[in-house]
């Protein structure tokens, strides 16, 4: 499989989480934790098989980053997971897809990089963007609540940007060893926290949930997890950048389709304006690279 393929299929792959998430009767947390757990083992075995060696040297010395970054991706996936309950799969998506622009406004701080002029536009136009979704989402009825669903989900945004902020400081790491380190230690940090206010209701998982659970786990993290990173040494930066909008395009469209998910205008213009102006940064920063 070429590597344009394989992204790709990550891509159309990590579009249809929402999906999956809807119809798995367990709390955020939980799927969260099983998530990392089963995404973590796949990982590992895949890493197992193709022989990486990993350094434990390199590991120690990255630790406080991994375990904080870890313990970032698991509160990350509670958010997400949150929004979808609360709002659309569409609304999830798009705020969820406002990460660079956090990322865009810390750069300067953490990583002294400069903002510049088109940096600020795009920032400004991707504010607005949110501004037309949350202005034309509905109120709070029958379970759902839009506004609640896509602060859940710029919550998610922050700790995805904080997470590839924190990967920018890692030395010496490959990208498949780190993100299984990081799925286990997701889980690790979650484990307490799931069984002390969840209870241990994980272990009396409805039947119908299991293997949504299960294609979560396998197939929406190890699997996409592999194709992804194991397309990206074979890609220019521009290519990526482009390719990762497949994502939330089809998240949008398969809401569409399957679950009758519509969109006013307004938000359609909201999404248009917040993923154009991230991609323009994008492929405006690969071209400086």
């Amino acid at each position: 499989m070429g590597a344009k393929l394989r992204n790709v299929s990550a891509m159309l792959i990590f579009g249809t989480i929402g999906l999956f998430v809807k119809n798995i009767d367990l709390t955020s947390s939980e799927i969260a934790l099983v998530r990392g757990v089963i995404g973590g083992i796949v990982l590992v075995v895949v890493s197992l098989l193709i022989k990486n060696k990993v350094s434990f040297k390199d590991v120690k010395a990255n630790l406080l980053l991994l375990l904080l970054s870890g313990g970032a991706i698991g509160l990350n996936w509670i958010f997400l997971f949150q929004a979808y309950k609360y709002t659309t799969i569409s609304n999830a998506t798009l705020s969820y897809y406002f990460a660079p622009v956090f990322v865009m406004l810390l750069s300067p701080f953490i990583l002294k990089e400069k903002l510049t002029l088109k940096k600020i536009l795009c920032v400004a136009c991707a504010m607005l963007g949110m501004m037309c979704i949350v202005g034309n989402s509905g109120g709070a009825t029958e379970g759902r609540n839009d506004f609640l669903g896509i602060s859940y989900g710029l919550a998610a945004a922050a700790f995805y940007a904080s997470v590839v902020l924190m990967n920018k400081f890692l030395k010496n790491l490959k990208s498949l060893e780190t993100t299984y380190i990081q799925l286990i230690l997701a889980a690790v940090v979650l484990m307490p926290y799931v069984f002390t206010v969840e209870g241990f209701n994980i272990f009396r998982m409805p039947a119908s949930s299991i293997p949504y659970i299960l294609i979560l786990g396998v197939v929406h993290t190890g699997l996409a997890y592999l194709l992804y990173f194991s397309s990206l040494k074979e890609l220019k930066g521009q290519t990526i950048a482009v390719m990762s909008y497949i994502d939330p395009i089809s998240a949008v469209i398969i809401s569409a389709i399957f679950l009758r998910e519509r969109m006013g205008l307004l938000q359609i213009a909201g999404g248009v304006l917040i993923l154009g102006s991230t991609l323009i940064s994008e492929l405006t920063k690969n071209k400086e690279e």
